[in-house]
Parts: C-alpha cells; sequence; structure tokens
C-alpha cells in the first residue's frame, strides 16, 4: 500500500510568499489519493515556545485553510522527521504502507529529513519536487541563484534510492496519463 506525507501546510509558512502553484500541486495529488482510497496523512509542526508562529494556541500552527478540508489525519511533530518521538511509524504499520509519497513544506528541512528517514526505514519514498516549496531562498544560504528546491530533489535523486519526480512524471508513471493544464 501507499500513502501520502503532506508536510508543514502551515499558515506559518504559506503565507511567507506565493506558494499558489504548489498548493494547487499538492492538492492536486491529496485528490488522487483519496480517489484511490489510499492514506493522506498531515503533518503539523508544533513548537513548545510560546513566541514562535508554530505554538499550538497561534492560528500561524495551524493547517492552512486552501487545504485544511482533506487533513483528517494530522501527526504532529517537533522536529524535521516526521517519525521522530511521534506515532507516524506505528500508523503507517497498521496500514500496511510500504511506499511513502512525500509534499509539502520546507523541502529543505522537514520534506528532506523525513524522506530520508522513511528510506531508512525501509519505506519506498518517491518527493514530488513541484509540489514542495520552501520559505527560503538564496541569499538566506549566502548561495547566488541557488534553486533551494531543485537543489534537494537534485541530491535526493542522486542518492539512487528516493524517487524524485516533477508534476508531469508523478502523474504519468502514478496516475496513467499526463496534466491538462
Amino acid at each position: 500500500m501507499r500513502a501520502l506525507l503532506a508536510i508543514d501546510i502551515q499558515n506559518a509558512i504559506v503565507e511567507t510568499k506565493d506558494f499558489k502553484t504548489e498548493l494547487k500541486n499538492i492538492e492536486a495529488i491529496i485528490q488522487d489519493f483519496e480517489k484511490k482510497n489510499d492514506p493522506v496523512i498531515f503533518v503539523k509542526n508544533l513548537a513548545d515556545d510560546p513566541t514562535s508562529p508554530f505554538h499550538a494556541e497561534k492560528e500561524s500552527s495551524a493547517i492552512h485553510s486552501s487545504i485544511k478540508k482533506y487533513a483528517k489525519d494530522v501527526i504532529e511533530k517537533k522536529t524535521p522527521s516526521a517519525f521522530f518521538q511521534t506515532n507516524l511509524a506505528k500508523k503507517l504499520e497498521a496500514l500496511n504502507v510500504e511506499h511513502l509519497f512525500i509534499v509539502g513544506f520546507n523541502a529543505e528541512f522537514c520534506c528532506q529529513f523525513t524522506a530520508i528517514a522513511a528510506y531508512d526505514r525501509g519505506y519506498k519514498v518517491t518527493f514530488i519536487e513541484e509540489a514542495t516549496g520552501t520559505v527560503n531562498d538564496a541569499e538566506i544560504y549566502e548561495m547566488e541563484g541557488l534553486d533551494i528546491r531543485d537543489f534537494v530533489g537534485t541530491v535526493l535523486h542522486w542518492s539512487n534510492v528516493i524517487e524524485v519526480l516533477d508534476q508531469d512524471e508523478y502523474r504519468q508513471t502514478y496516475m496513467g496519463s499526463s496534466r491538462n493544464g
């Protein structure tokens, strides 16, 4: 069985810049999984610090309204890995999941850490690059011209252990069609 992990699609991230394309891609993938009755598990970052935008009592920590209606199953985490000190592994085992698909934010942190942790736990992992995003940019990392999402996708792809697809490749490989924009 396969499952989708929708990572950190929270107000504190989504409201920082224009993520319309990423949100559209994420929603399309969620709908694909729901049509096939495959599990969709949301992962939500929470912080203990009451001043953090990820503090549980703040609206900024909530799942973004554009996608919230799909968030029926939510795992809460406090680190970049959706597996570390959460019940995700038990949930996936109970569902007999063998293949995880990763979408969400931030590509270079929670999405990448979770993808690697999933592989390390024996899952087949597919990272859908165009359904991930990040609030960060080349300036933050002091690396002129850096496309963070592409860099993360390339590193994961070159690992030869994590499948990295763009939106059309995902649709062709797993849905049997291309997307008509």
